[in-house]
């Protein structure tokens, strides 16, 4: 039996899956980009400086992002060396905007796959939040589709939590976490500008004035959505894992992890970060090698040559391609499969022992809810782990405002060569980011983004081996074959973003 899951709501982009059934478990899965953007083609022949903001329209959630890893890229190639200044803001942007995500995931895309919206409709009290959201259920029920503004349904078979007081309270926290999201993207715009798409963040620093009045500013948003954090979202995900311990072994996807760590501590290109890089395989951690990244497209609807190391891309649509089910590629380490993000960032660090906040963390949890680290590797372990990295972050981002120098320099002077090349990584709150970019005669000849969902909902490669969604579905039971409740629920946790797989 073959069951296409598309379109999935409650995700960035035109995503669908089609899995097939065998007594009641997925066999087989195809993750399917549904579309072409093709924005390595649209940067060539332009002026390099135009690349980091080009590269934010990849994504209206995660464009700081973008941002960043085209500054470190141009930064790379031009052989900047960034002031302090400069280094922190972009931090501080890219920090904010991480806290935002990780909300935005859990209380608006993820909650309602565990949390029963019915259980609003018996409240008689008299918040205004509860009964808004009492009216927009009622509102959506009665119509059989979404509501505009209120996206609870689709609502899909399944078991929910039974707990009445619970849900109701995960709804009164799923209005006050939208209010925390723009406290989060106003912290991001203090330095950056605006939100999506910052002006003020370039290669070698920032554009915006060290200011005392915006380091207060910045700091207050940051203290609001810490403790939000702590008080609202990481309970809410205890609870989620109470009621469903199951999820802590399903989902898990069949490859490696890799990340190339977040945040860096100084202005030194090969400096540590705050969430240490790395590639995870068994149980070891290992320097990352951007030249052992290649991207196959056997079962991608591209004509262009597959297995091509990061340097020597190329972009040719072919729509019609026989045997390709998808507008996404297949990247590769060292031809083998990588799950990035969140829980590809702890794991890396908990094993490299990089940050000894997070190894407290982990270990923490594990304890309590009597798994391993290697449980992480799940469903729950990927919520877990966005709220793990939402816990250190914040923190750090508190600190790291306080070495602001006021009035100091923010940006390097900048001369753009005529024929330069230059890397440039981030972690995306989705996973590793890498933008590529070749300069001749001053100008774009070359530019290659390897983007956090390219990885993670990537078609087969040339060996047949699947991608690590379509990996993480295979084996699962479904209690439903038409609706696949638990599928959907693992497809949630890797938080894909379609638009930026098929950039």
């Amino acid at each position: 039996m073959k069951v296409d899951l598309g379109p999935v709501t409650r995700i960035e982009g035109h995503l669908n899956v089609k899995t097939t059934i065998e007594n009641d478990q997925i066999v087989d899965a195809q993750c399917m980009g549904e579309m072409f953007r093709g924005f390595e083609v649209i940067l060539r022949g332009r002026d390099p400086l135009d690349a980091q903001q080009i590269t934010q329209r990849i994504c209206g959630v995660c464009p700081y992002a973008h941002a960043i890893a085209s500054s470190y890229a141009q930064e790379n190639a031009y052989g900047l060396q960034v002031p302090p200044n400069g280094r922190i803001m972009h931090n501080l942007i890219q920090g904010a905007n991480h806290l935002y995500d990780y909300l935005l995931h859990f209380y608006q895309l993820s909650a309602l796959d565990f949390v029963d919206v019915t259980s609003i409709l018996k409240y008689t009290g008299k918040d205004a939040d509860l009964r808004k959201i009492k009216e927009w259920v009622q509102a959506e029920f009665a119509s059989g589709k979404a509501y505009p503004g209120a996206p609870f349904l689709p609502r899909l078979n399944g078991c929910y939590i039974v707990d009445d007081e619970l849900n109701i309270g995960a709804l009164k926290h799923y209005v006050e976490a939208m209010e925390i999201q723009k406290k989060a993207n106003r912290a991001a715009t203090v330095f950056g500008g605006k939100f999506p798409h910052a002006t003020a963040i370039f290669p070698g620093g920032c554009t915006q004035d060290a200011r005392i009045d915006l380091i207060a500013t910045y700091q207050s948003f940051i203290r609001e959505t810490r403790e939000f954090i702590h008080s609202r979202y990481i309970p809410d995900i205890v609870a989620v894992a109470e009621n469903f311990p199951e999820y802590w072994h399903i989902g898990a996807s069949k490859g490696g992890f890799l990340s190339y760590g977040l945040l860096p501590l100084s202005a030194e290109r090969n400096s540590g970060r705050l969430l240490a890089p790395g590639v995870l395989q068994g149980g070891m951690v290992k320097p990352v090698d951007y030249g052992l990244i290649t991207q196959d497209v056997g079962h991608a609807k591209y004509s262009s040559p597959s297995g091509l190391k990061i340097s020597e891309s190329s972009l040719t649509p072919d729509p019609a391609k026989k045997g390709a089910y998808t507008w996404t590629k297949a990247p590769r380490y060292d031809g083998r499969v990588m799950e990035v993000g969140p829980a590809a960032r702890i794991l890396v660090d908990y094993h490299a022992g990089g940050n000894k906040t997070v190894k407290g963390l982990v270990d923490t949890y594990a304890a309590m809810f009597g798994i391993t680290a290697d449980n992480l590797n799940s469903v729950l372990g990927r919520h877990l782990c966005r709220a793990v990295n939402a816990v250190v972050i914040a923190d750090f981002l508190l600190e790291e405002s306080e070495r602001i120098d006021p009035g100091g320099k923010t940006m390097a002077d900048i001369v753009v060569p005529a024929t330069a090349e230059g890397y440039g990584v981030t972690e995306a709150s989705r996973g590793a980011l890498l933008h590529y970019i070749r300069i001749a005669d001053y100008k774009i000849a070359a530019y290659e983004c390897v983007v956090p969902t390219t990885w993670n909902a990537s078609p087969r490669d040339d060996k047949g081996q699947p991608g690590t969604m379509e990996s993480a579905l295979v084996g699962t039971k479904v209690a439903d074959p038409e609706d696949q409740i638990e599928a959907v629920r693992i497809i949630h946790s890797f938080d894909p973003c379609i638009a930026c797989s098929v950039h």
